[in-house]
C-alpha cells in the first residue's frame, strides 16, 4: 500500500488534477511515473482516507508484482516489526521530547534529476507525552517542514545520549509521516479603527506528525473496505490493484 496524507489526495480530487507516482529503476535508467486514477475499475475511489475527519492519513492499493516487474526497486516498513515504533513500542522504549529524529522528503520539489534521492534533514522531538498517554493523535515535532515533505516518513534518531531522565534511543525506526507544519499568524490592526486590516503567516518551525498508529488504523480501514469491493485486477499501465 502507498501511504499519504489526506490532504494529498483531497486536493487533487478538489482540483480535478491527476496524480503520479514516480518509482525509480537502476541507476541510468529513466523512471517510471504511474498515473493514480481517482476511481478504481469499479467507479469507488482510488484512495481510502482514515475514517476519523481529523487523521491526515490516505491509503492507496498498489500493484506489487507490476512494478516488480517492471523492475522498480521498492522497499517498505512492515509493522510488527523493529522497523517502526507503534505506541506501545513507544512507551517502552521511551521516546521523549528532546529525542533526535530524521525527516524524509523533497522540500519544495528539490527533487533529483536521475535516482530521484530524498533529502534527508534533522530535528526533534517537541512534544510526544499527550500522544503516549492517549490524549493526542498527533506528534509535534521541531524541524523544517514545507510543501513538499507531506507524507514523508519521520524516523527516530538512534542516539547513546538523552536529555536527564530520560532513555536514549538504539535504533532507527518509523515513528510516523509528516502532515504539516504549524502556522504562525500575527494581526496588523488599524491605528484608527481597530480593527484587523492584514494577517501575516509564517512557518512557526513545529512539524504535525501523524503517529505510526493512526497509519496503521487507516491501512486496516483500507483492508475491510477493499475486503467489501470485489477484486479488481490491472490491465492498464497505472499502479493500481
Amino acid at each position: 500500500m502507498l501511504i499519504t496524507n489526506r490532504h494529498v489526495s483531497e486536493r487533487a480530487s478538489k482540483n480535478d488534477s491527476e496524480l503520479h507516482a514516480r518509482f525509480n529503476r537502476p541507476m541510468g535508467v529513466e523512471p517510471n511515473i504511474y498515473p493514480i486514477p481517482s476511481k478504481d475499475t469499479h467507479g469507488s475511489t482510488s484512495w481510502i482516507v482514515h475514517p476519523n475527519s481529523d487523521a491526515d492519513v490516505a491509503v492507496l492499493l498498489i500493484n506489487g508484482q507490476q512494478l516488480r516487474k517492471d523492475g522498480i526497486e521498492f522497499s517498505f516498513f512492515a509493522g510488527g516489526t523493529q522497523k517502526v515504533y507503534a505506541l506501545d513500542q513507544a512507551r517502552e522504549s521511551g521516546v521523549s521530547e528532546g529525542d533526535g529524529v530524521f525527516v524524509l522528503g523533497f522540500p519544495l520539489g528539490q527533487a533529483g534529476t536521475e535516482r530521484n534521492y530524498t533529502v534527508v534533514r534533522q530535528g526533534i522531538i517537541a512534544r510526544i507525552q499527550d500522544w503516549l498517554s492517549g490524549n493526542a493523535q498527533t506528534i509535534l515535532i521541531d524541524a523544517s517542514i514545507f510543501p513538499g515533505n507531506s507524507g514523508g516518513p519521520i524516523l527516530l534518531k538512534p542516539e547513546v545520549t538523552a536529555i536527564q531522565g530520560t532513555k536514549p534511543n538504539e535504533r532507527c525506526g518509523l515513528i510516523g509521516m509528516v502532515s504539516s507544519y504549524l502556522l504562525y499568524r500575527e494581526v496588523a490592526v488599524s491605528q484608527q479603527t481597530g480593527l484587523p486590516r492584514m494577517i501575516f503567516e509564517e512557518n512557526s518551525g513545529l512539524g504535525i506528525v501523524v503517529p505510526y498508529n493512526v497509519i496503521e488504523e487507516a491501512i486496516e480501514f483500507a483492508i475491510n473496505e477493499l475486503n467489501l469491493r470485489q477484486p479488481a485486477v490491472s490491465k492498464g499501465k497505472d499502479i493500481g490493484s
